[in-house]
């Protein structure tokens, strides 16, 4: 029986299982591991939220089969949330679907949209669902160096007319999601002039849109005029109403990329839980000010943790969006790599990182911090990492073996 499942094949190993084998080793021994690894939120999701969930949940009638595009209310929420933030009117109708988080509903258009042999434009380094959601669906992807956006841009063109095919989409994710960086309306407006000259469909990711640190809040693409001809735009609500576990997400923009993902998604899934959709349309349409609670909490922790590793000899640049800090390894352990520098990290000190390389080869030399401890913690992880960085790094292998 043949067992090389074609799709499967297509996926190399999961670079952070190392990783996250020996977090599992230390912790069933017992070792306290402050865990910087996930961007899994930790703060609970706003009261007013959960008790609209649980008011709904007490209805019968909710427990029946959803709407896998969404509930009208809830389709309806997420346009008021566009024309509020940015200023951007949509159709609830032909412009907005919501997803089982921005993850399912990214994976699930690359499925609606890719051909076997399309060629795919994706930032390097990325989130990994931006290039393996369309390698399962058996895309080529033509990885374009995006150590900055400015970079990114200018390698645009190269990429293009070095594809065969032409390509198919490209693309984009700011605040970044591992380099937490950011970008201003011009950049889009450039993204959307280029994509309409090659006729390339553009796939923004604004998952971290409400989380930032400066007076400016973050863009969408769909500000730039004529961008809904050609784009779509993914959210999520796991990070700006702390709500990972509930699993809402949505798409909006192009009528044409929207209409092929929900005739995926009307095959695939009935929706989410009509109390978590309710529950998510409260969540839009109520009182805000919890959501500047979560971007504070989320900024001093950042604040903490640049002051308290630069204390400790780590120089991390501080993060100007996202709940990540996209930090280089120290110089002494450059040589080590992203991959070896995280083990020893959670081997030594105890600390659990993402390694760059995970994010693809231009993420090497750098490992991503989420702020998913509190303070205490995280300080508590400084003084770790104090101690380890003073080890140096001449160790024989035994010696960065985890203890038994």
């Amino acid at each position: 029986m043949n067992t090389d499942f074609y799709r499967i094949k297509r996926l190399p190993p999961y670079i952070f299982e190392e990783v996250n084998r020996l977090k599992a080793q230390a912790r069933a021994r017992g070792e306290d591991i402050i865990d910087f690894g996930m961007g899994n939120p930790d703060m609970a999701t706003p009261d007013y939220i959960v008790d609209k969930l649980c008011e709904t949940a007490r209805d019968p009638r909710a427990h029946r089969y959803s709407a896998s595009r969404g509930i009208k209310g809830l389709r309806k929420a997420h346009c008021a949330y566009y024309e509020r933030r940015f200023g951007v009117k949509l159709d609830p109708d032909k412009e907005v679907i919501a997803a089982l988080g921005s993850k399912e509903g990214f994976a699930n258009l690359a499925m609606a949209i890719t051909a076997p042999g399309d060629v795919v434009l994706v930032p390097n380094p990325a989130y990994p669902i931006h290039a393996f959601g369309f390698m399962i669906a058996g895309a080529a992807i033509r990885h374009v160096p995006a150590t900055s956006p400015e970079e990114y841009l200018s390698r645009l063109g190269a990429a293009t007319r070095h594809s065969v095919p032409s390509p198919l989409a490209l693309v984009v994710n700011y605040p970044s999601n591992p380099t937490a960086q950011v970008v201003e309306l011009d950049f889009y407006k450039e993204i959307i002039k280029f994509a309409k000259k090659h006729e390339i469909w553009v796939l923004s990711d604004l998952a971290y849109a409400d989380i930032y640190f400066g007076d400016a809040p973050p863009p969408s693409i769909l500000q730039v005029d004529g961008a809904k001809d050609i784009a779509i735009e993914f959210q999520s609500l796991s990070k700006t109403y702390s709500m990972p576990g509930w699993r809402m997400g949505f798409a909006a923009g192009n009528e044409k990329l929207i209409g092929a993902l929900a005739r995926i998604k009307s095959y695939l899934d009935y929706g989410a839980f009509t109390p978590i959709q309710v529950a998510a349309a409260a969540a839009l349409n109520g009182p805000q000010g919890m959501v500047d609670d979560i971007r504070a909490v989320y900024k001093s922790r950042r604040d903490v943790l640049v002051k308290s590793m630069a204390a400790a000899g780590w120089d991390i640049p501080a993060p100007e969006a996202s709940m990540f800090a996209w930090a280089p390894v120290p110089e002494k352990y450059k040589t080590l790599g992203s991959m070896e520098f995280a083990k020893d990290l959670l081997i030594h000190a105890k600390v659990a990182v993402s390694p760059g390389i995970g994010f693809g080869e231009y993420g090497e030399g750098y490992v991503r911090v989420a702020l998913v401890e509190n303070e205490h913690r995280i300080r508590q992880a400084a003084r770790n990492v104090k101690k380890f960085l003073t080890m140096g790094t001449n160790m024989a292998p035994k010696d960065l073996a985890p203890a038994k």
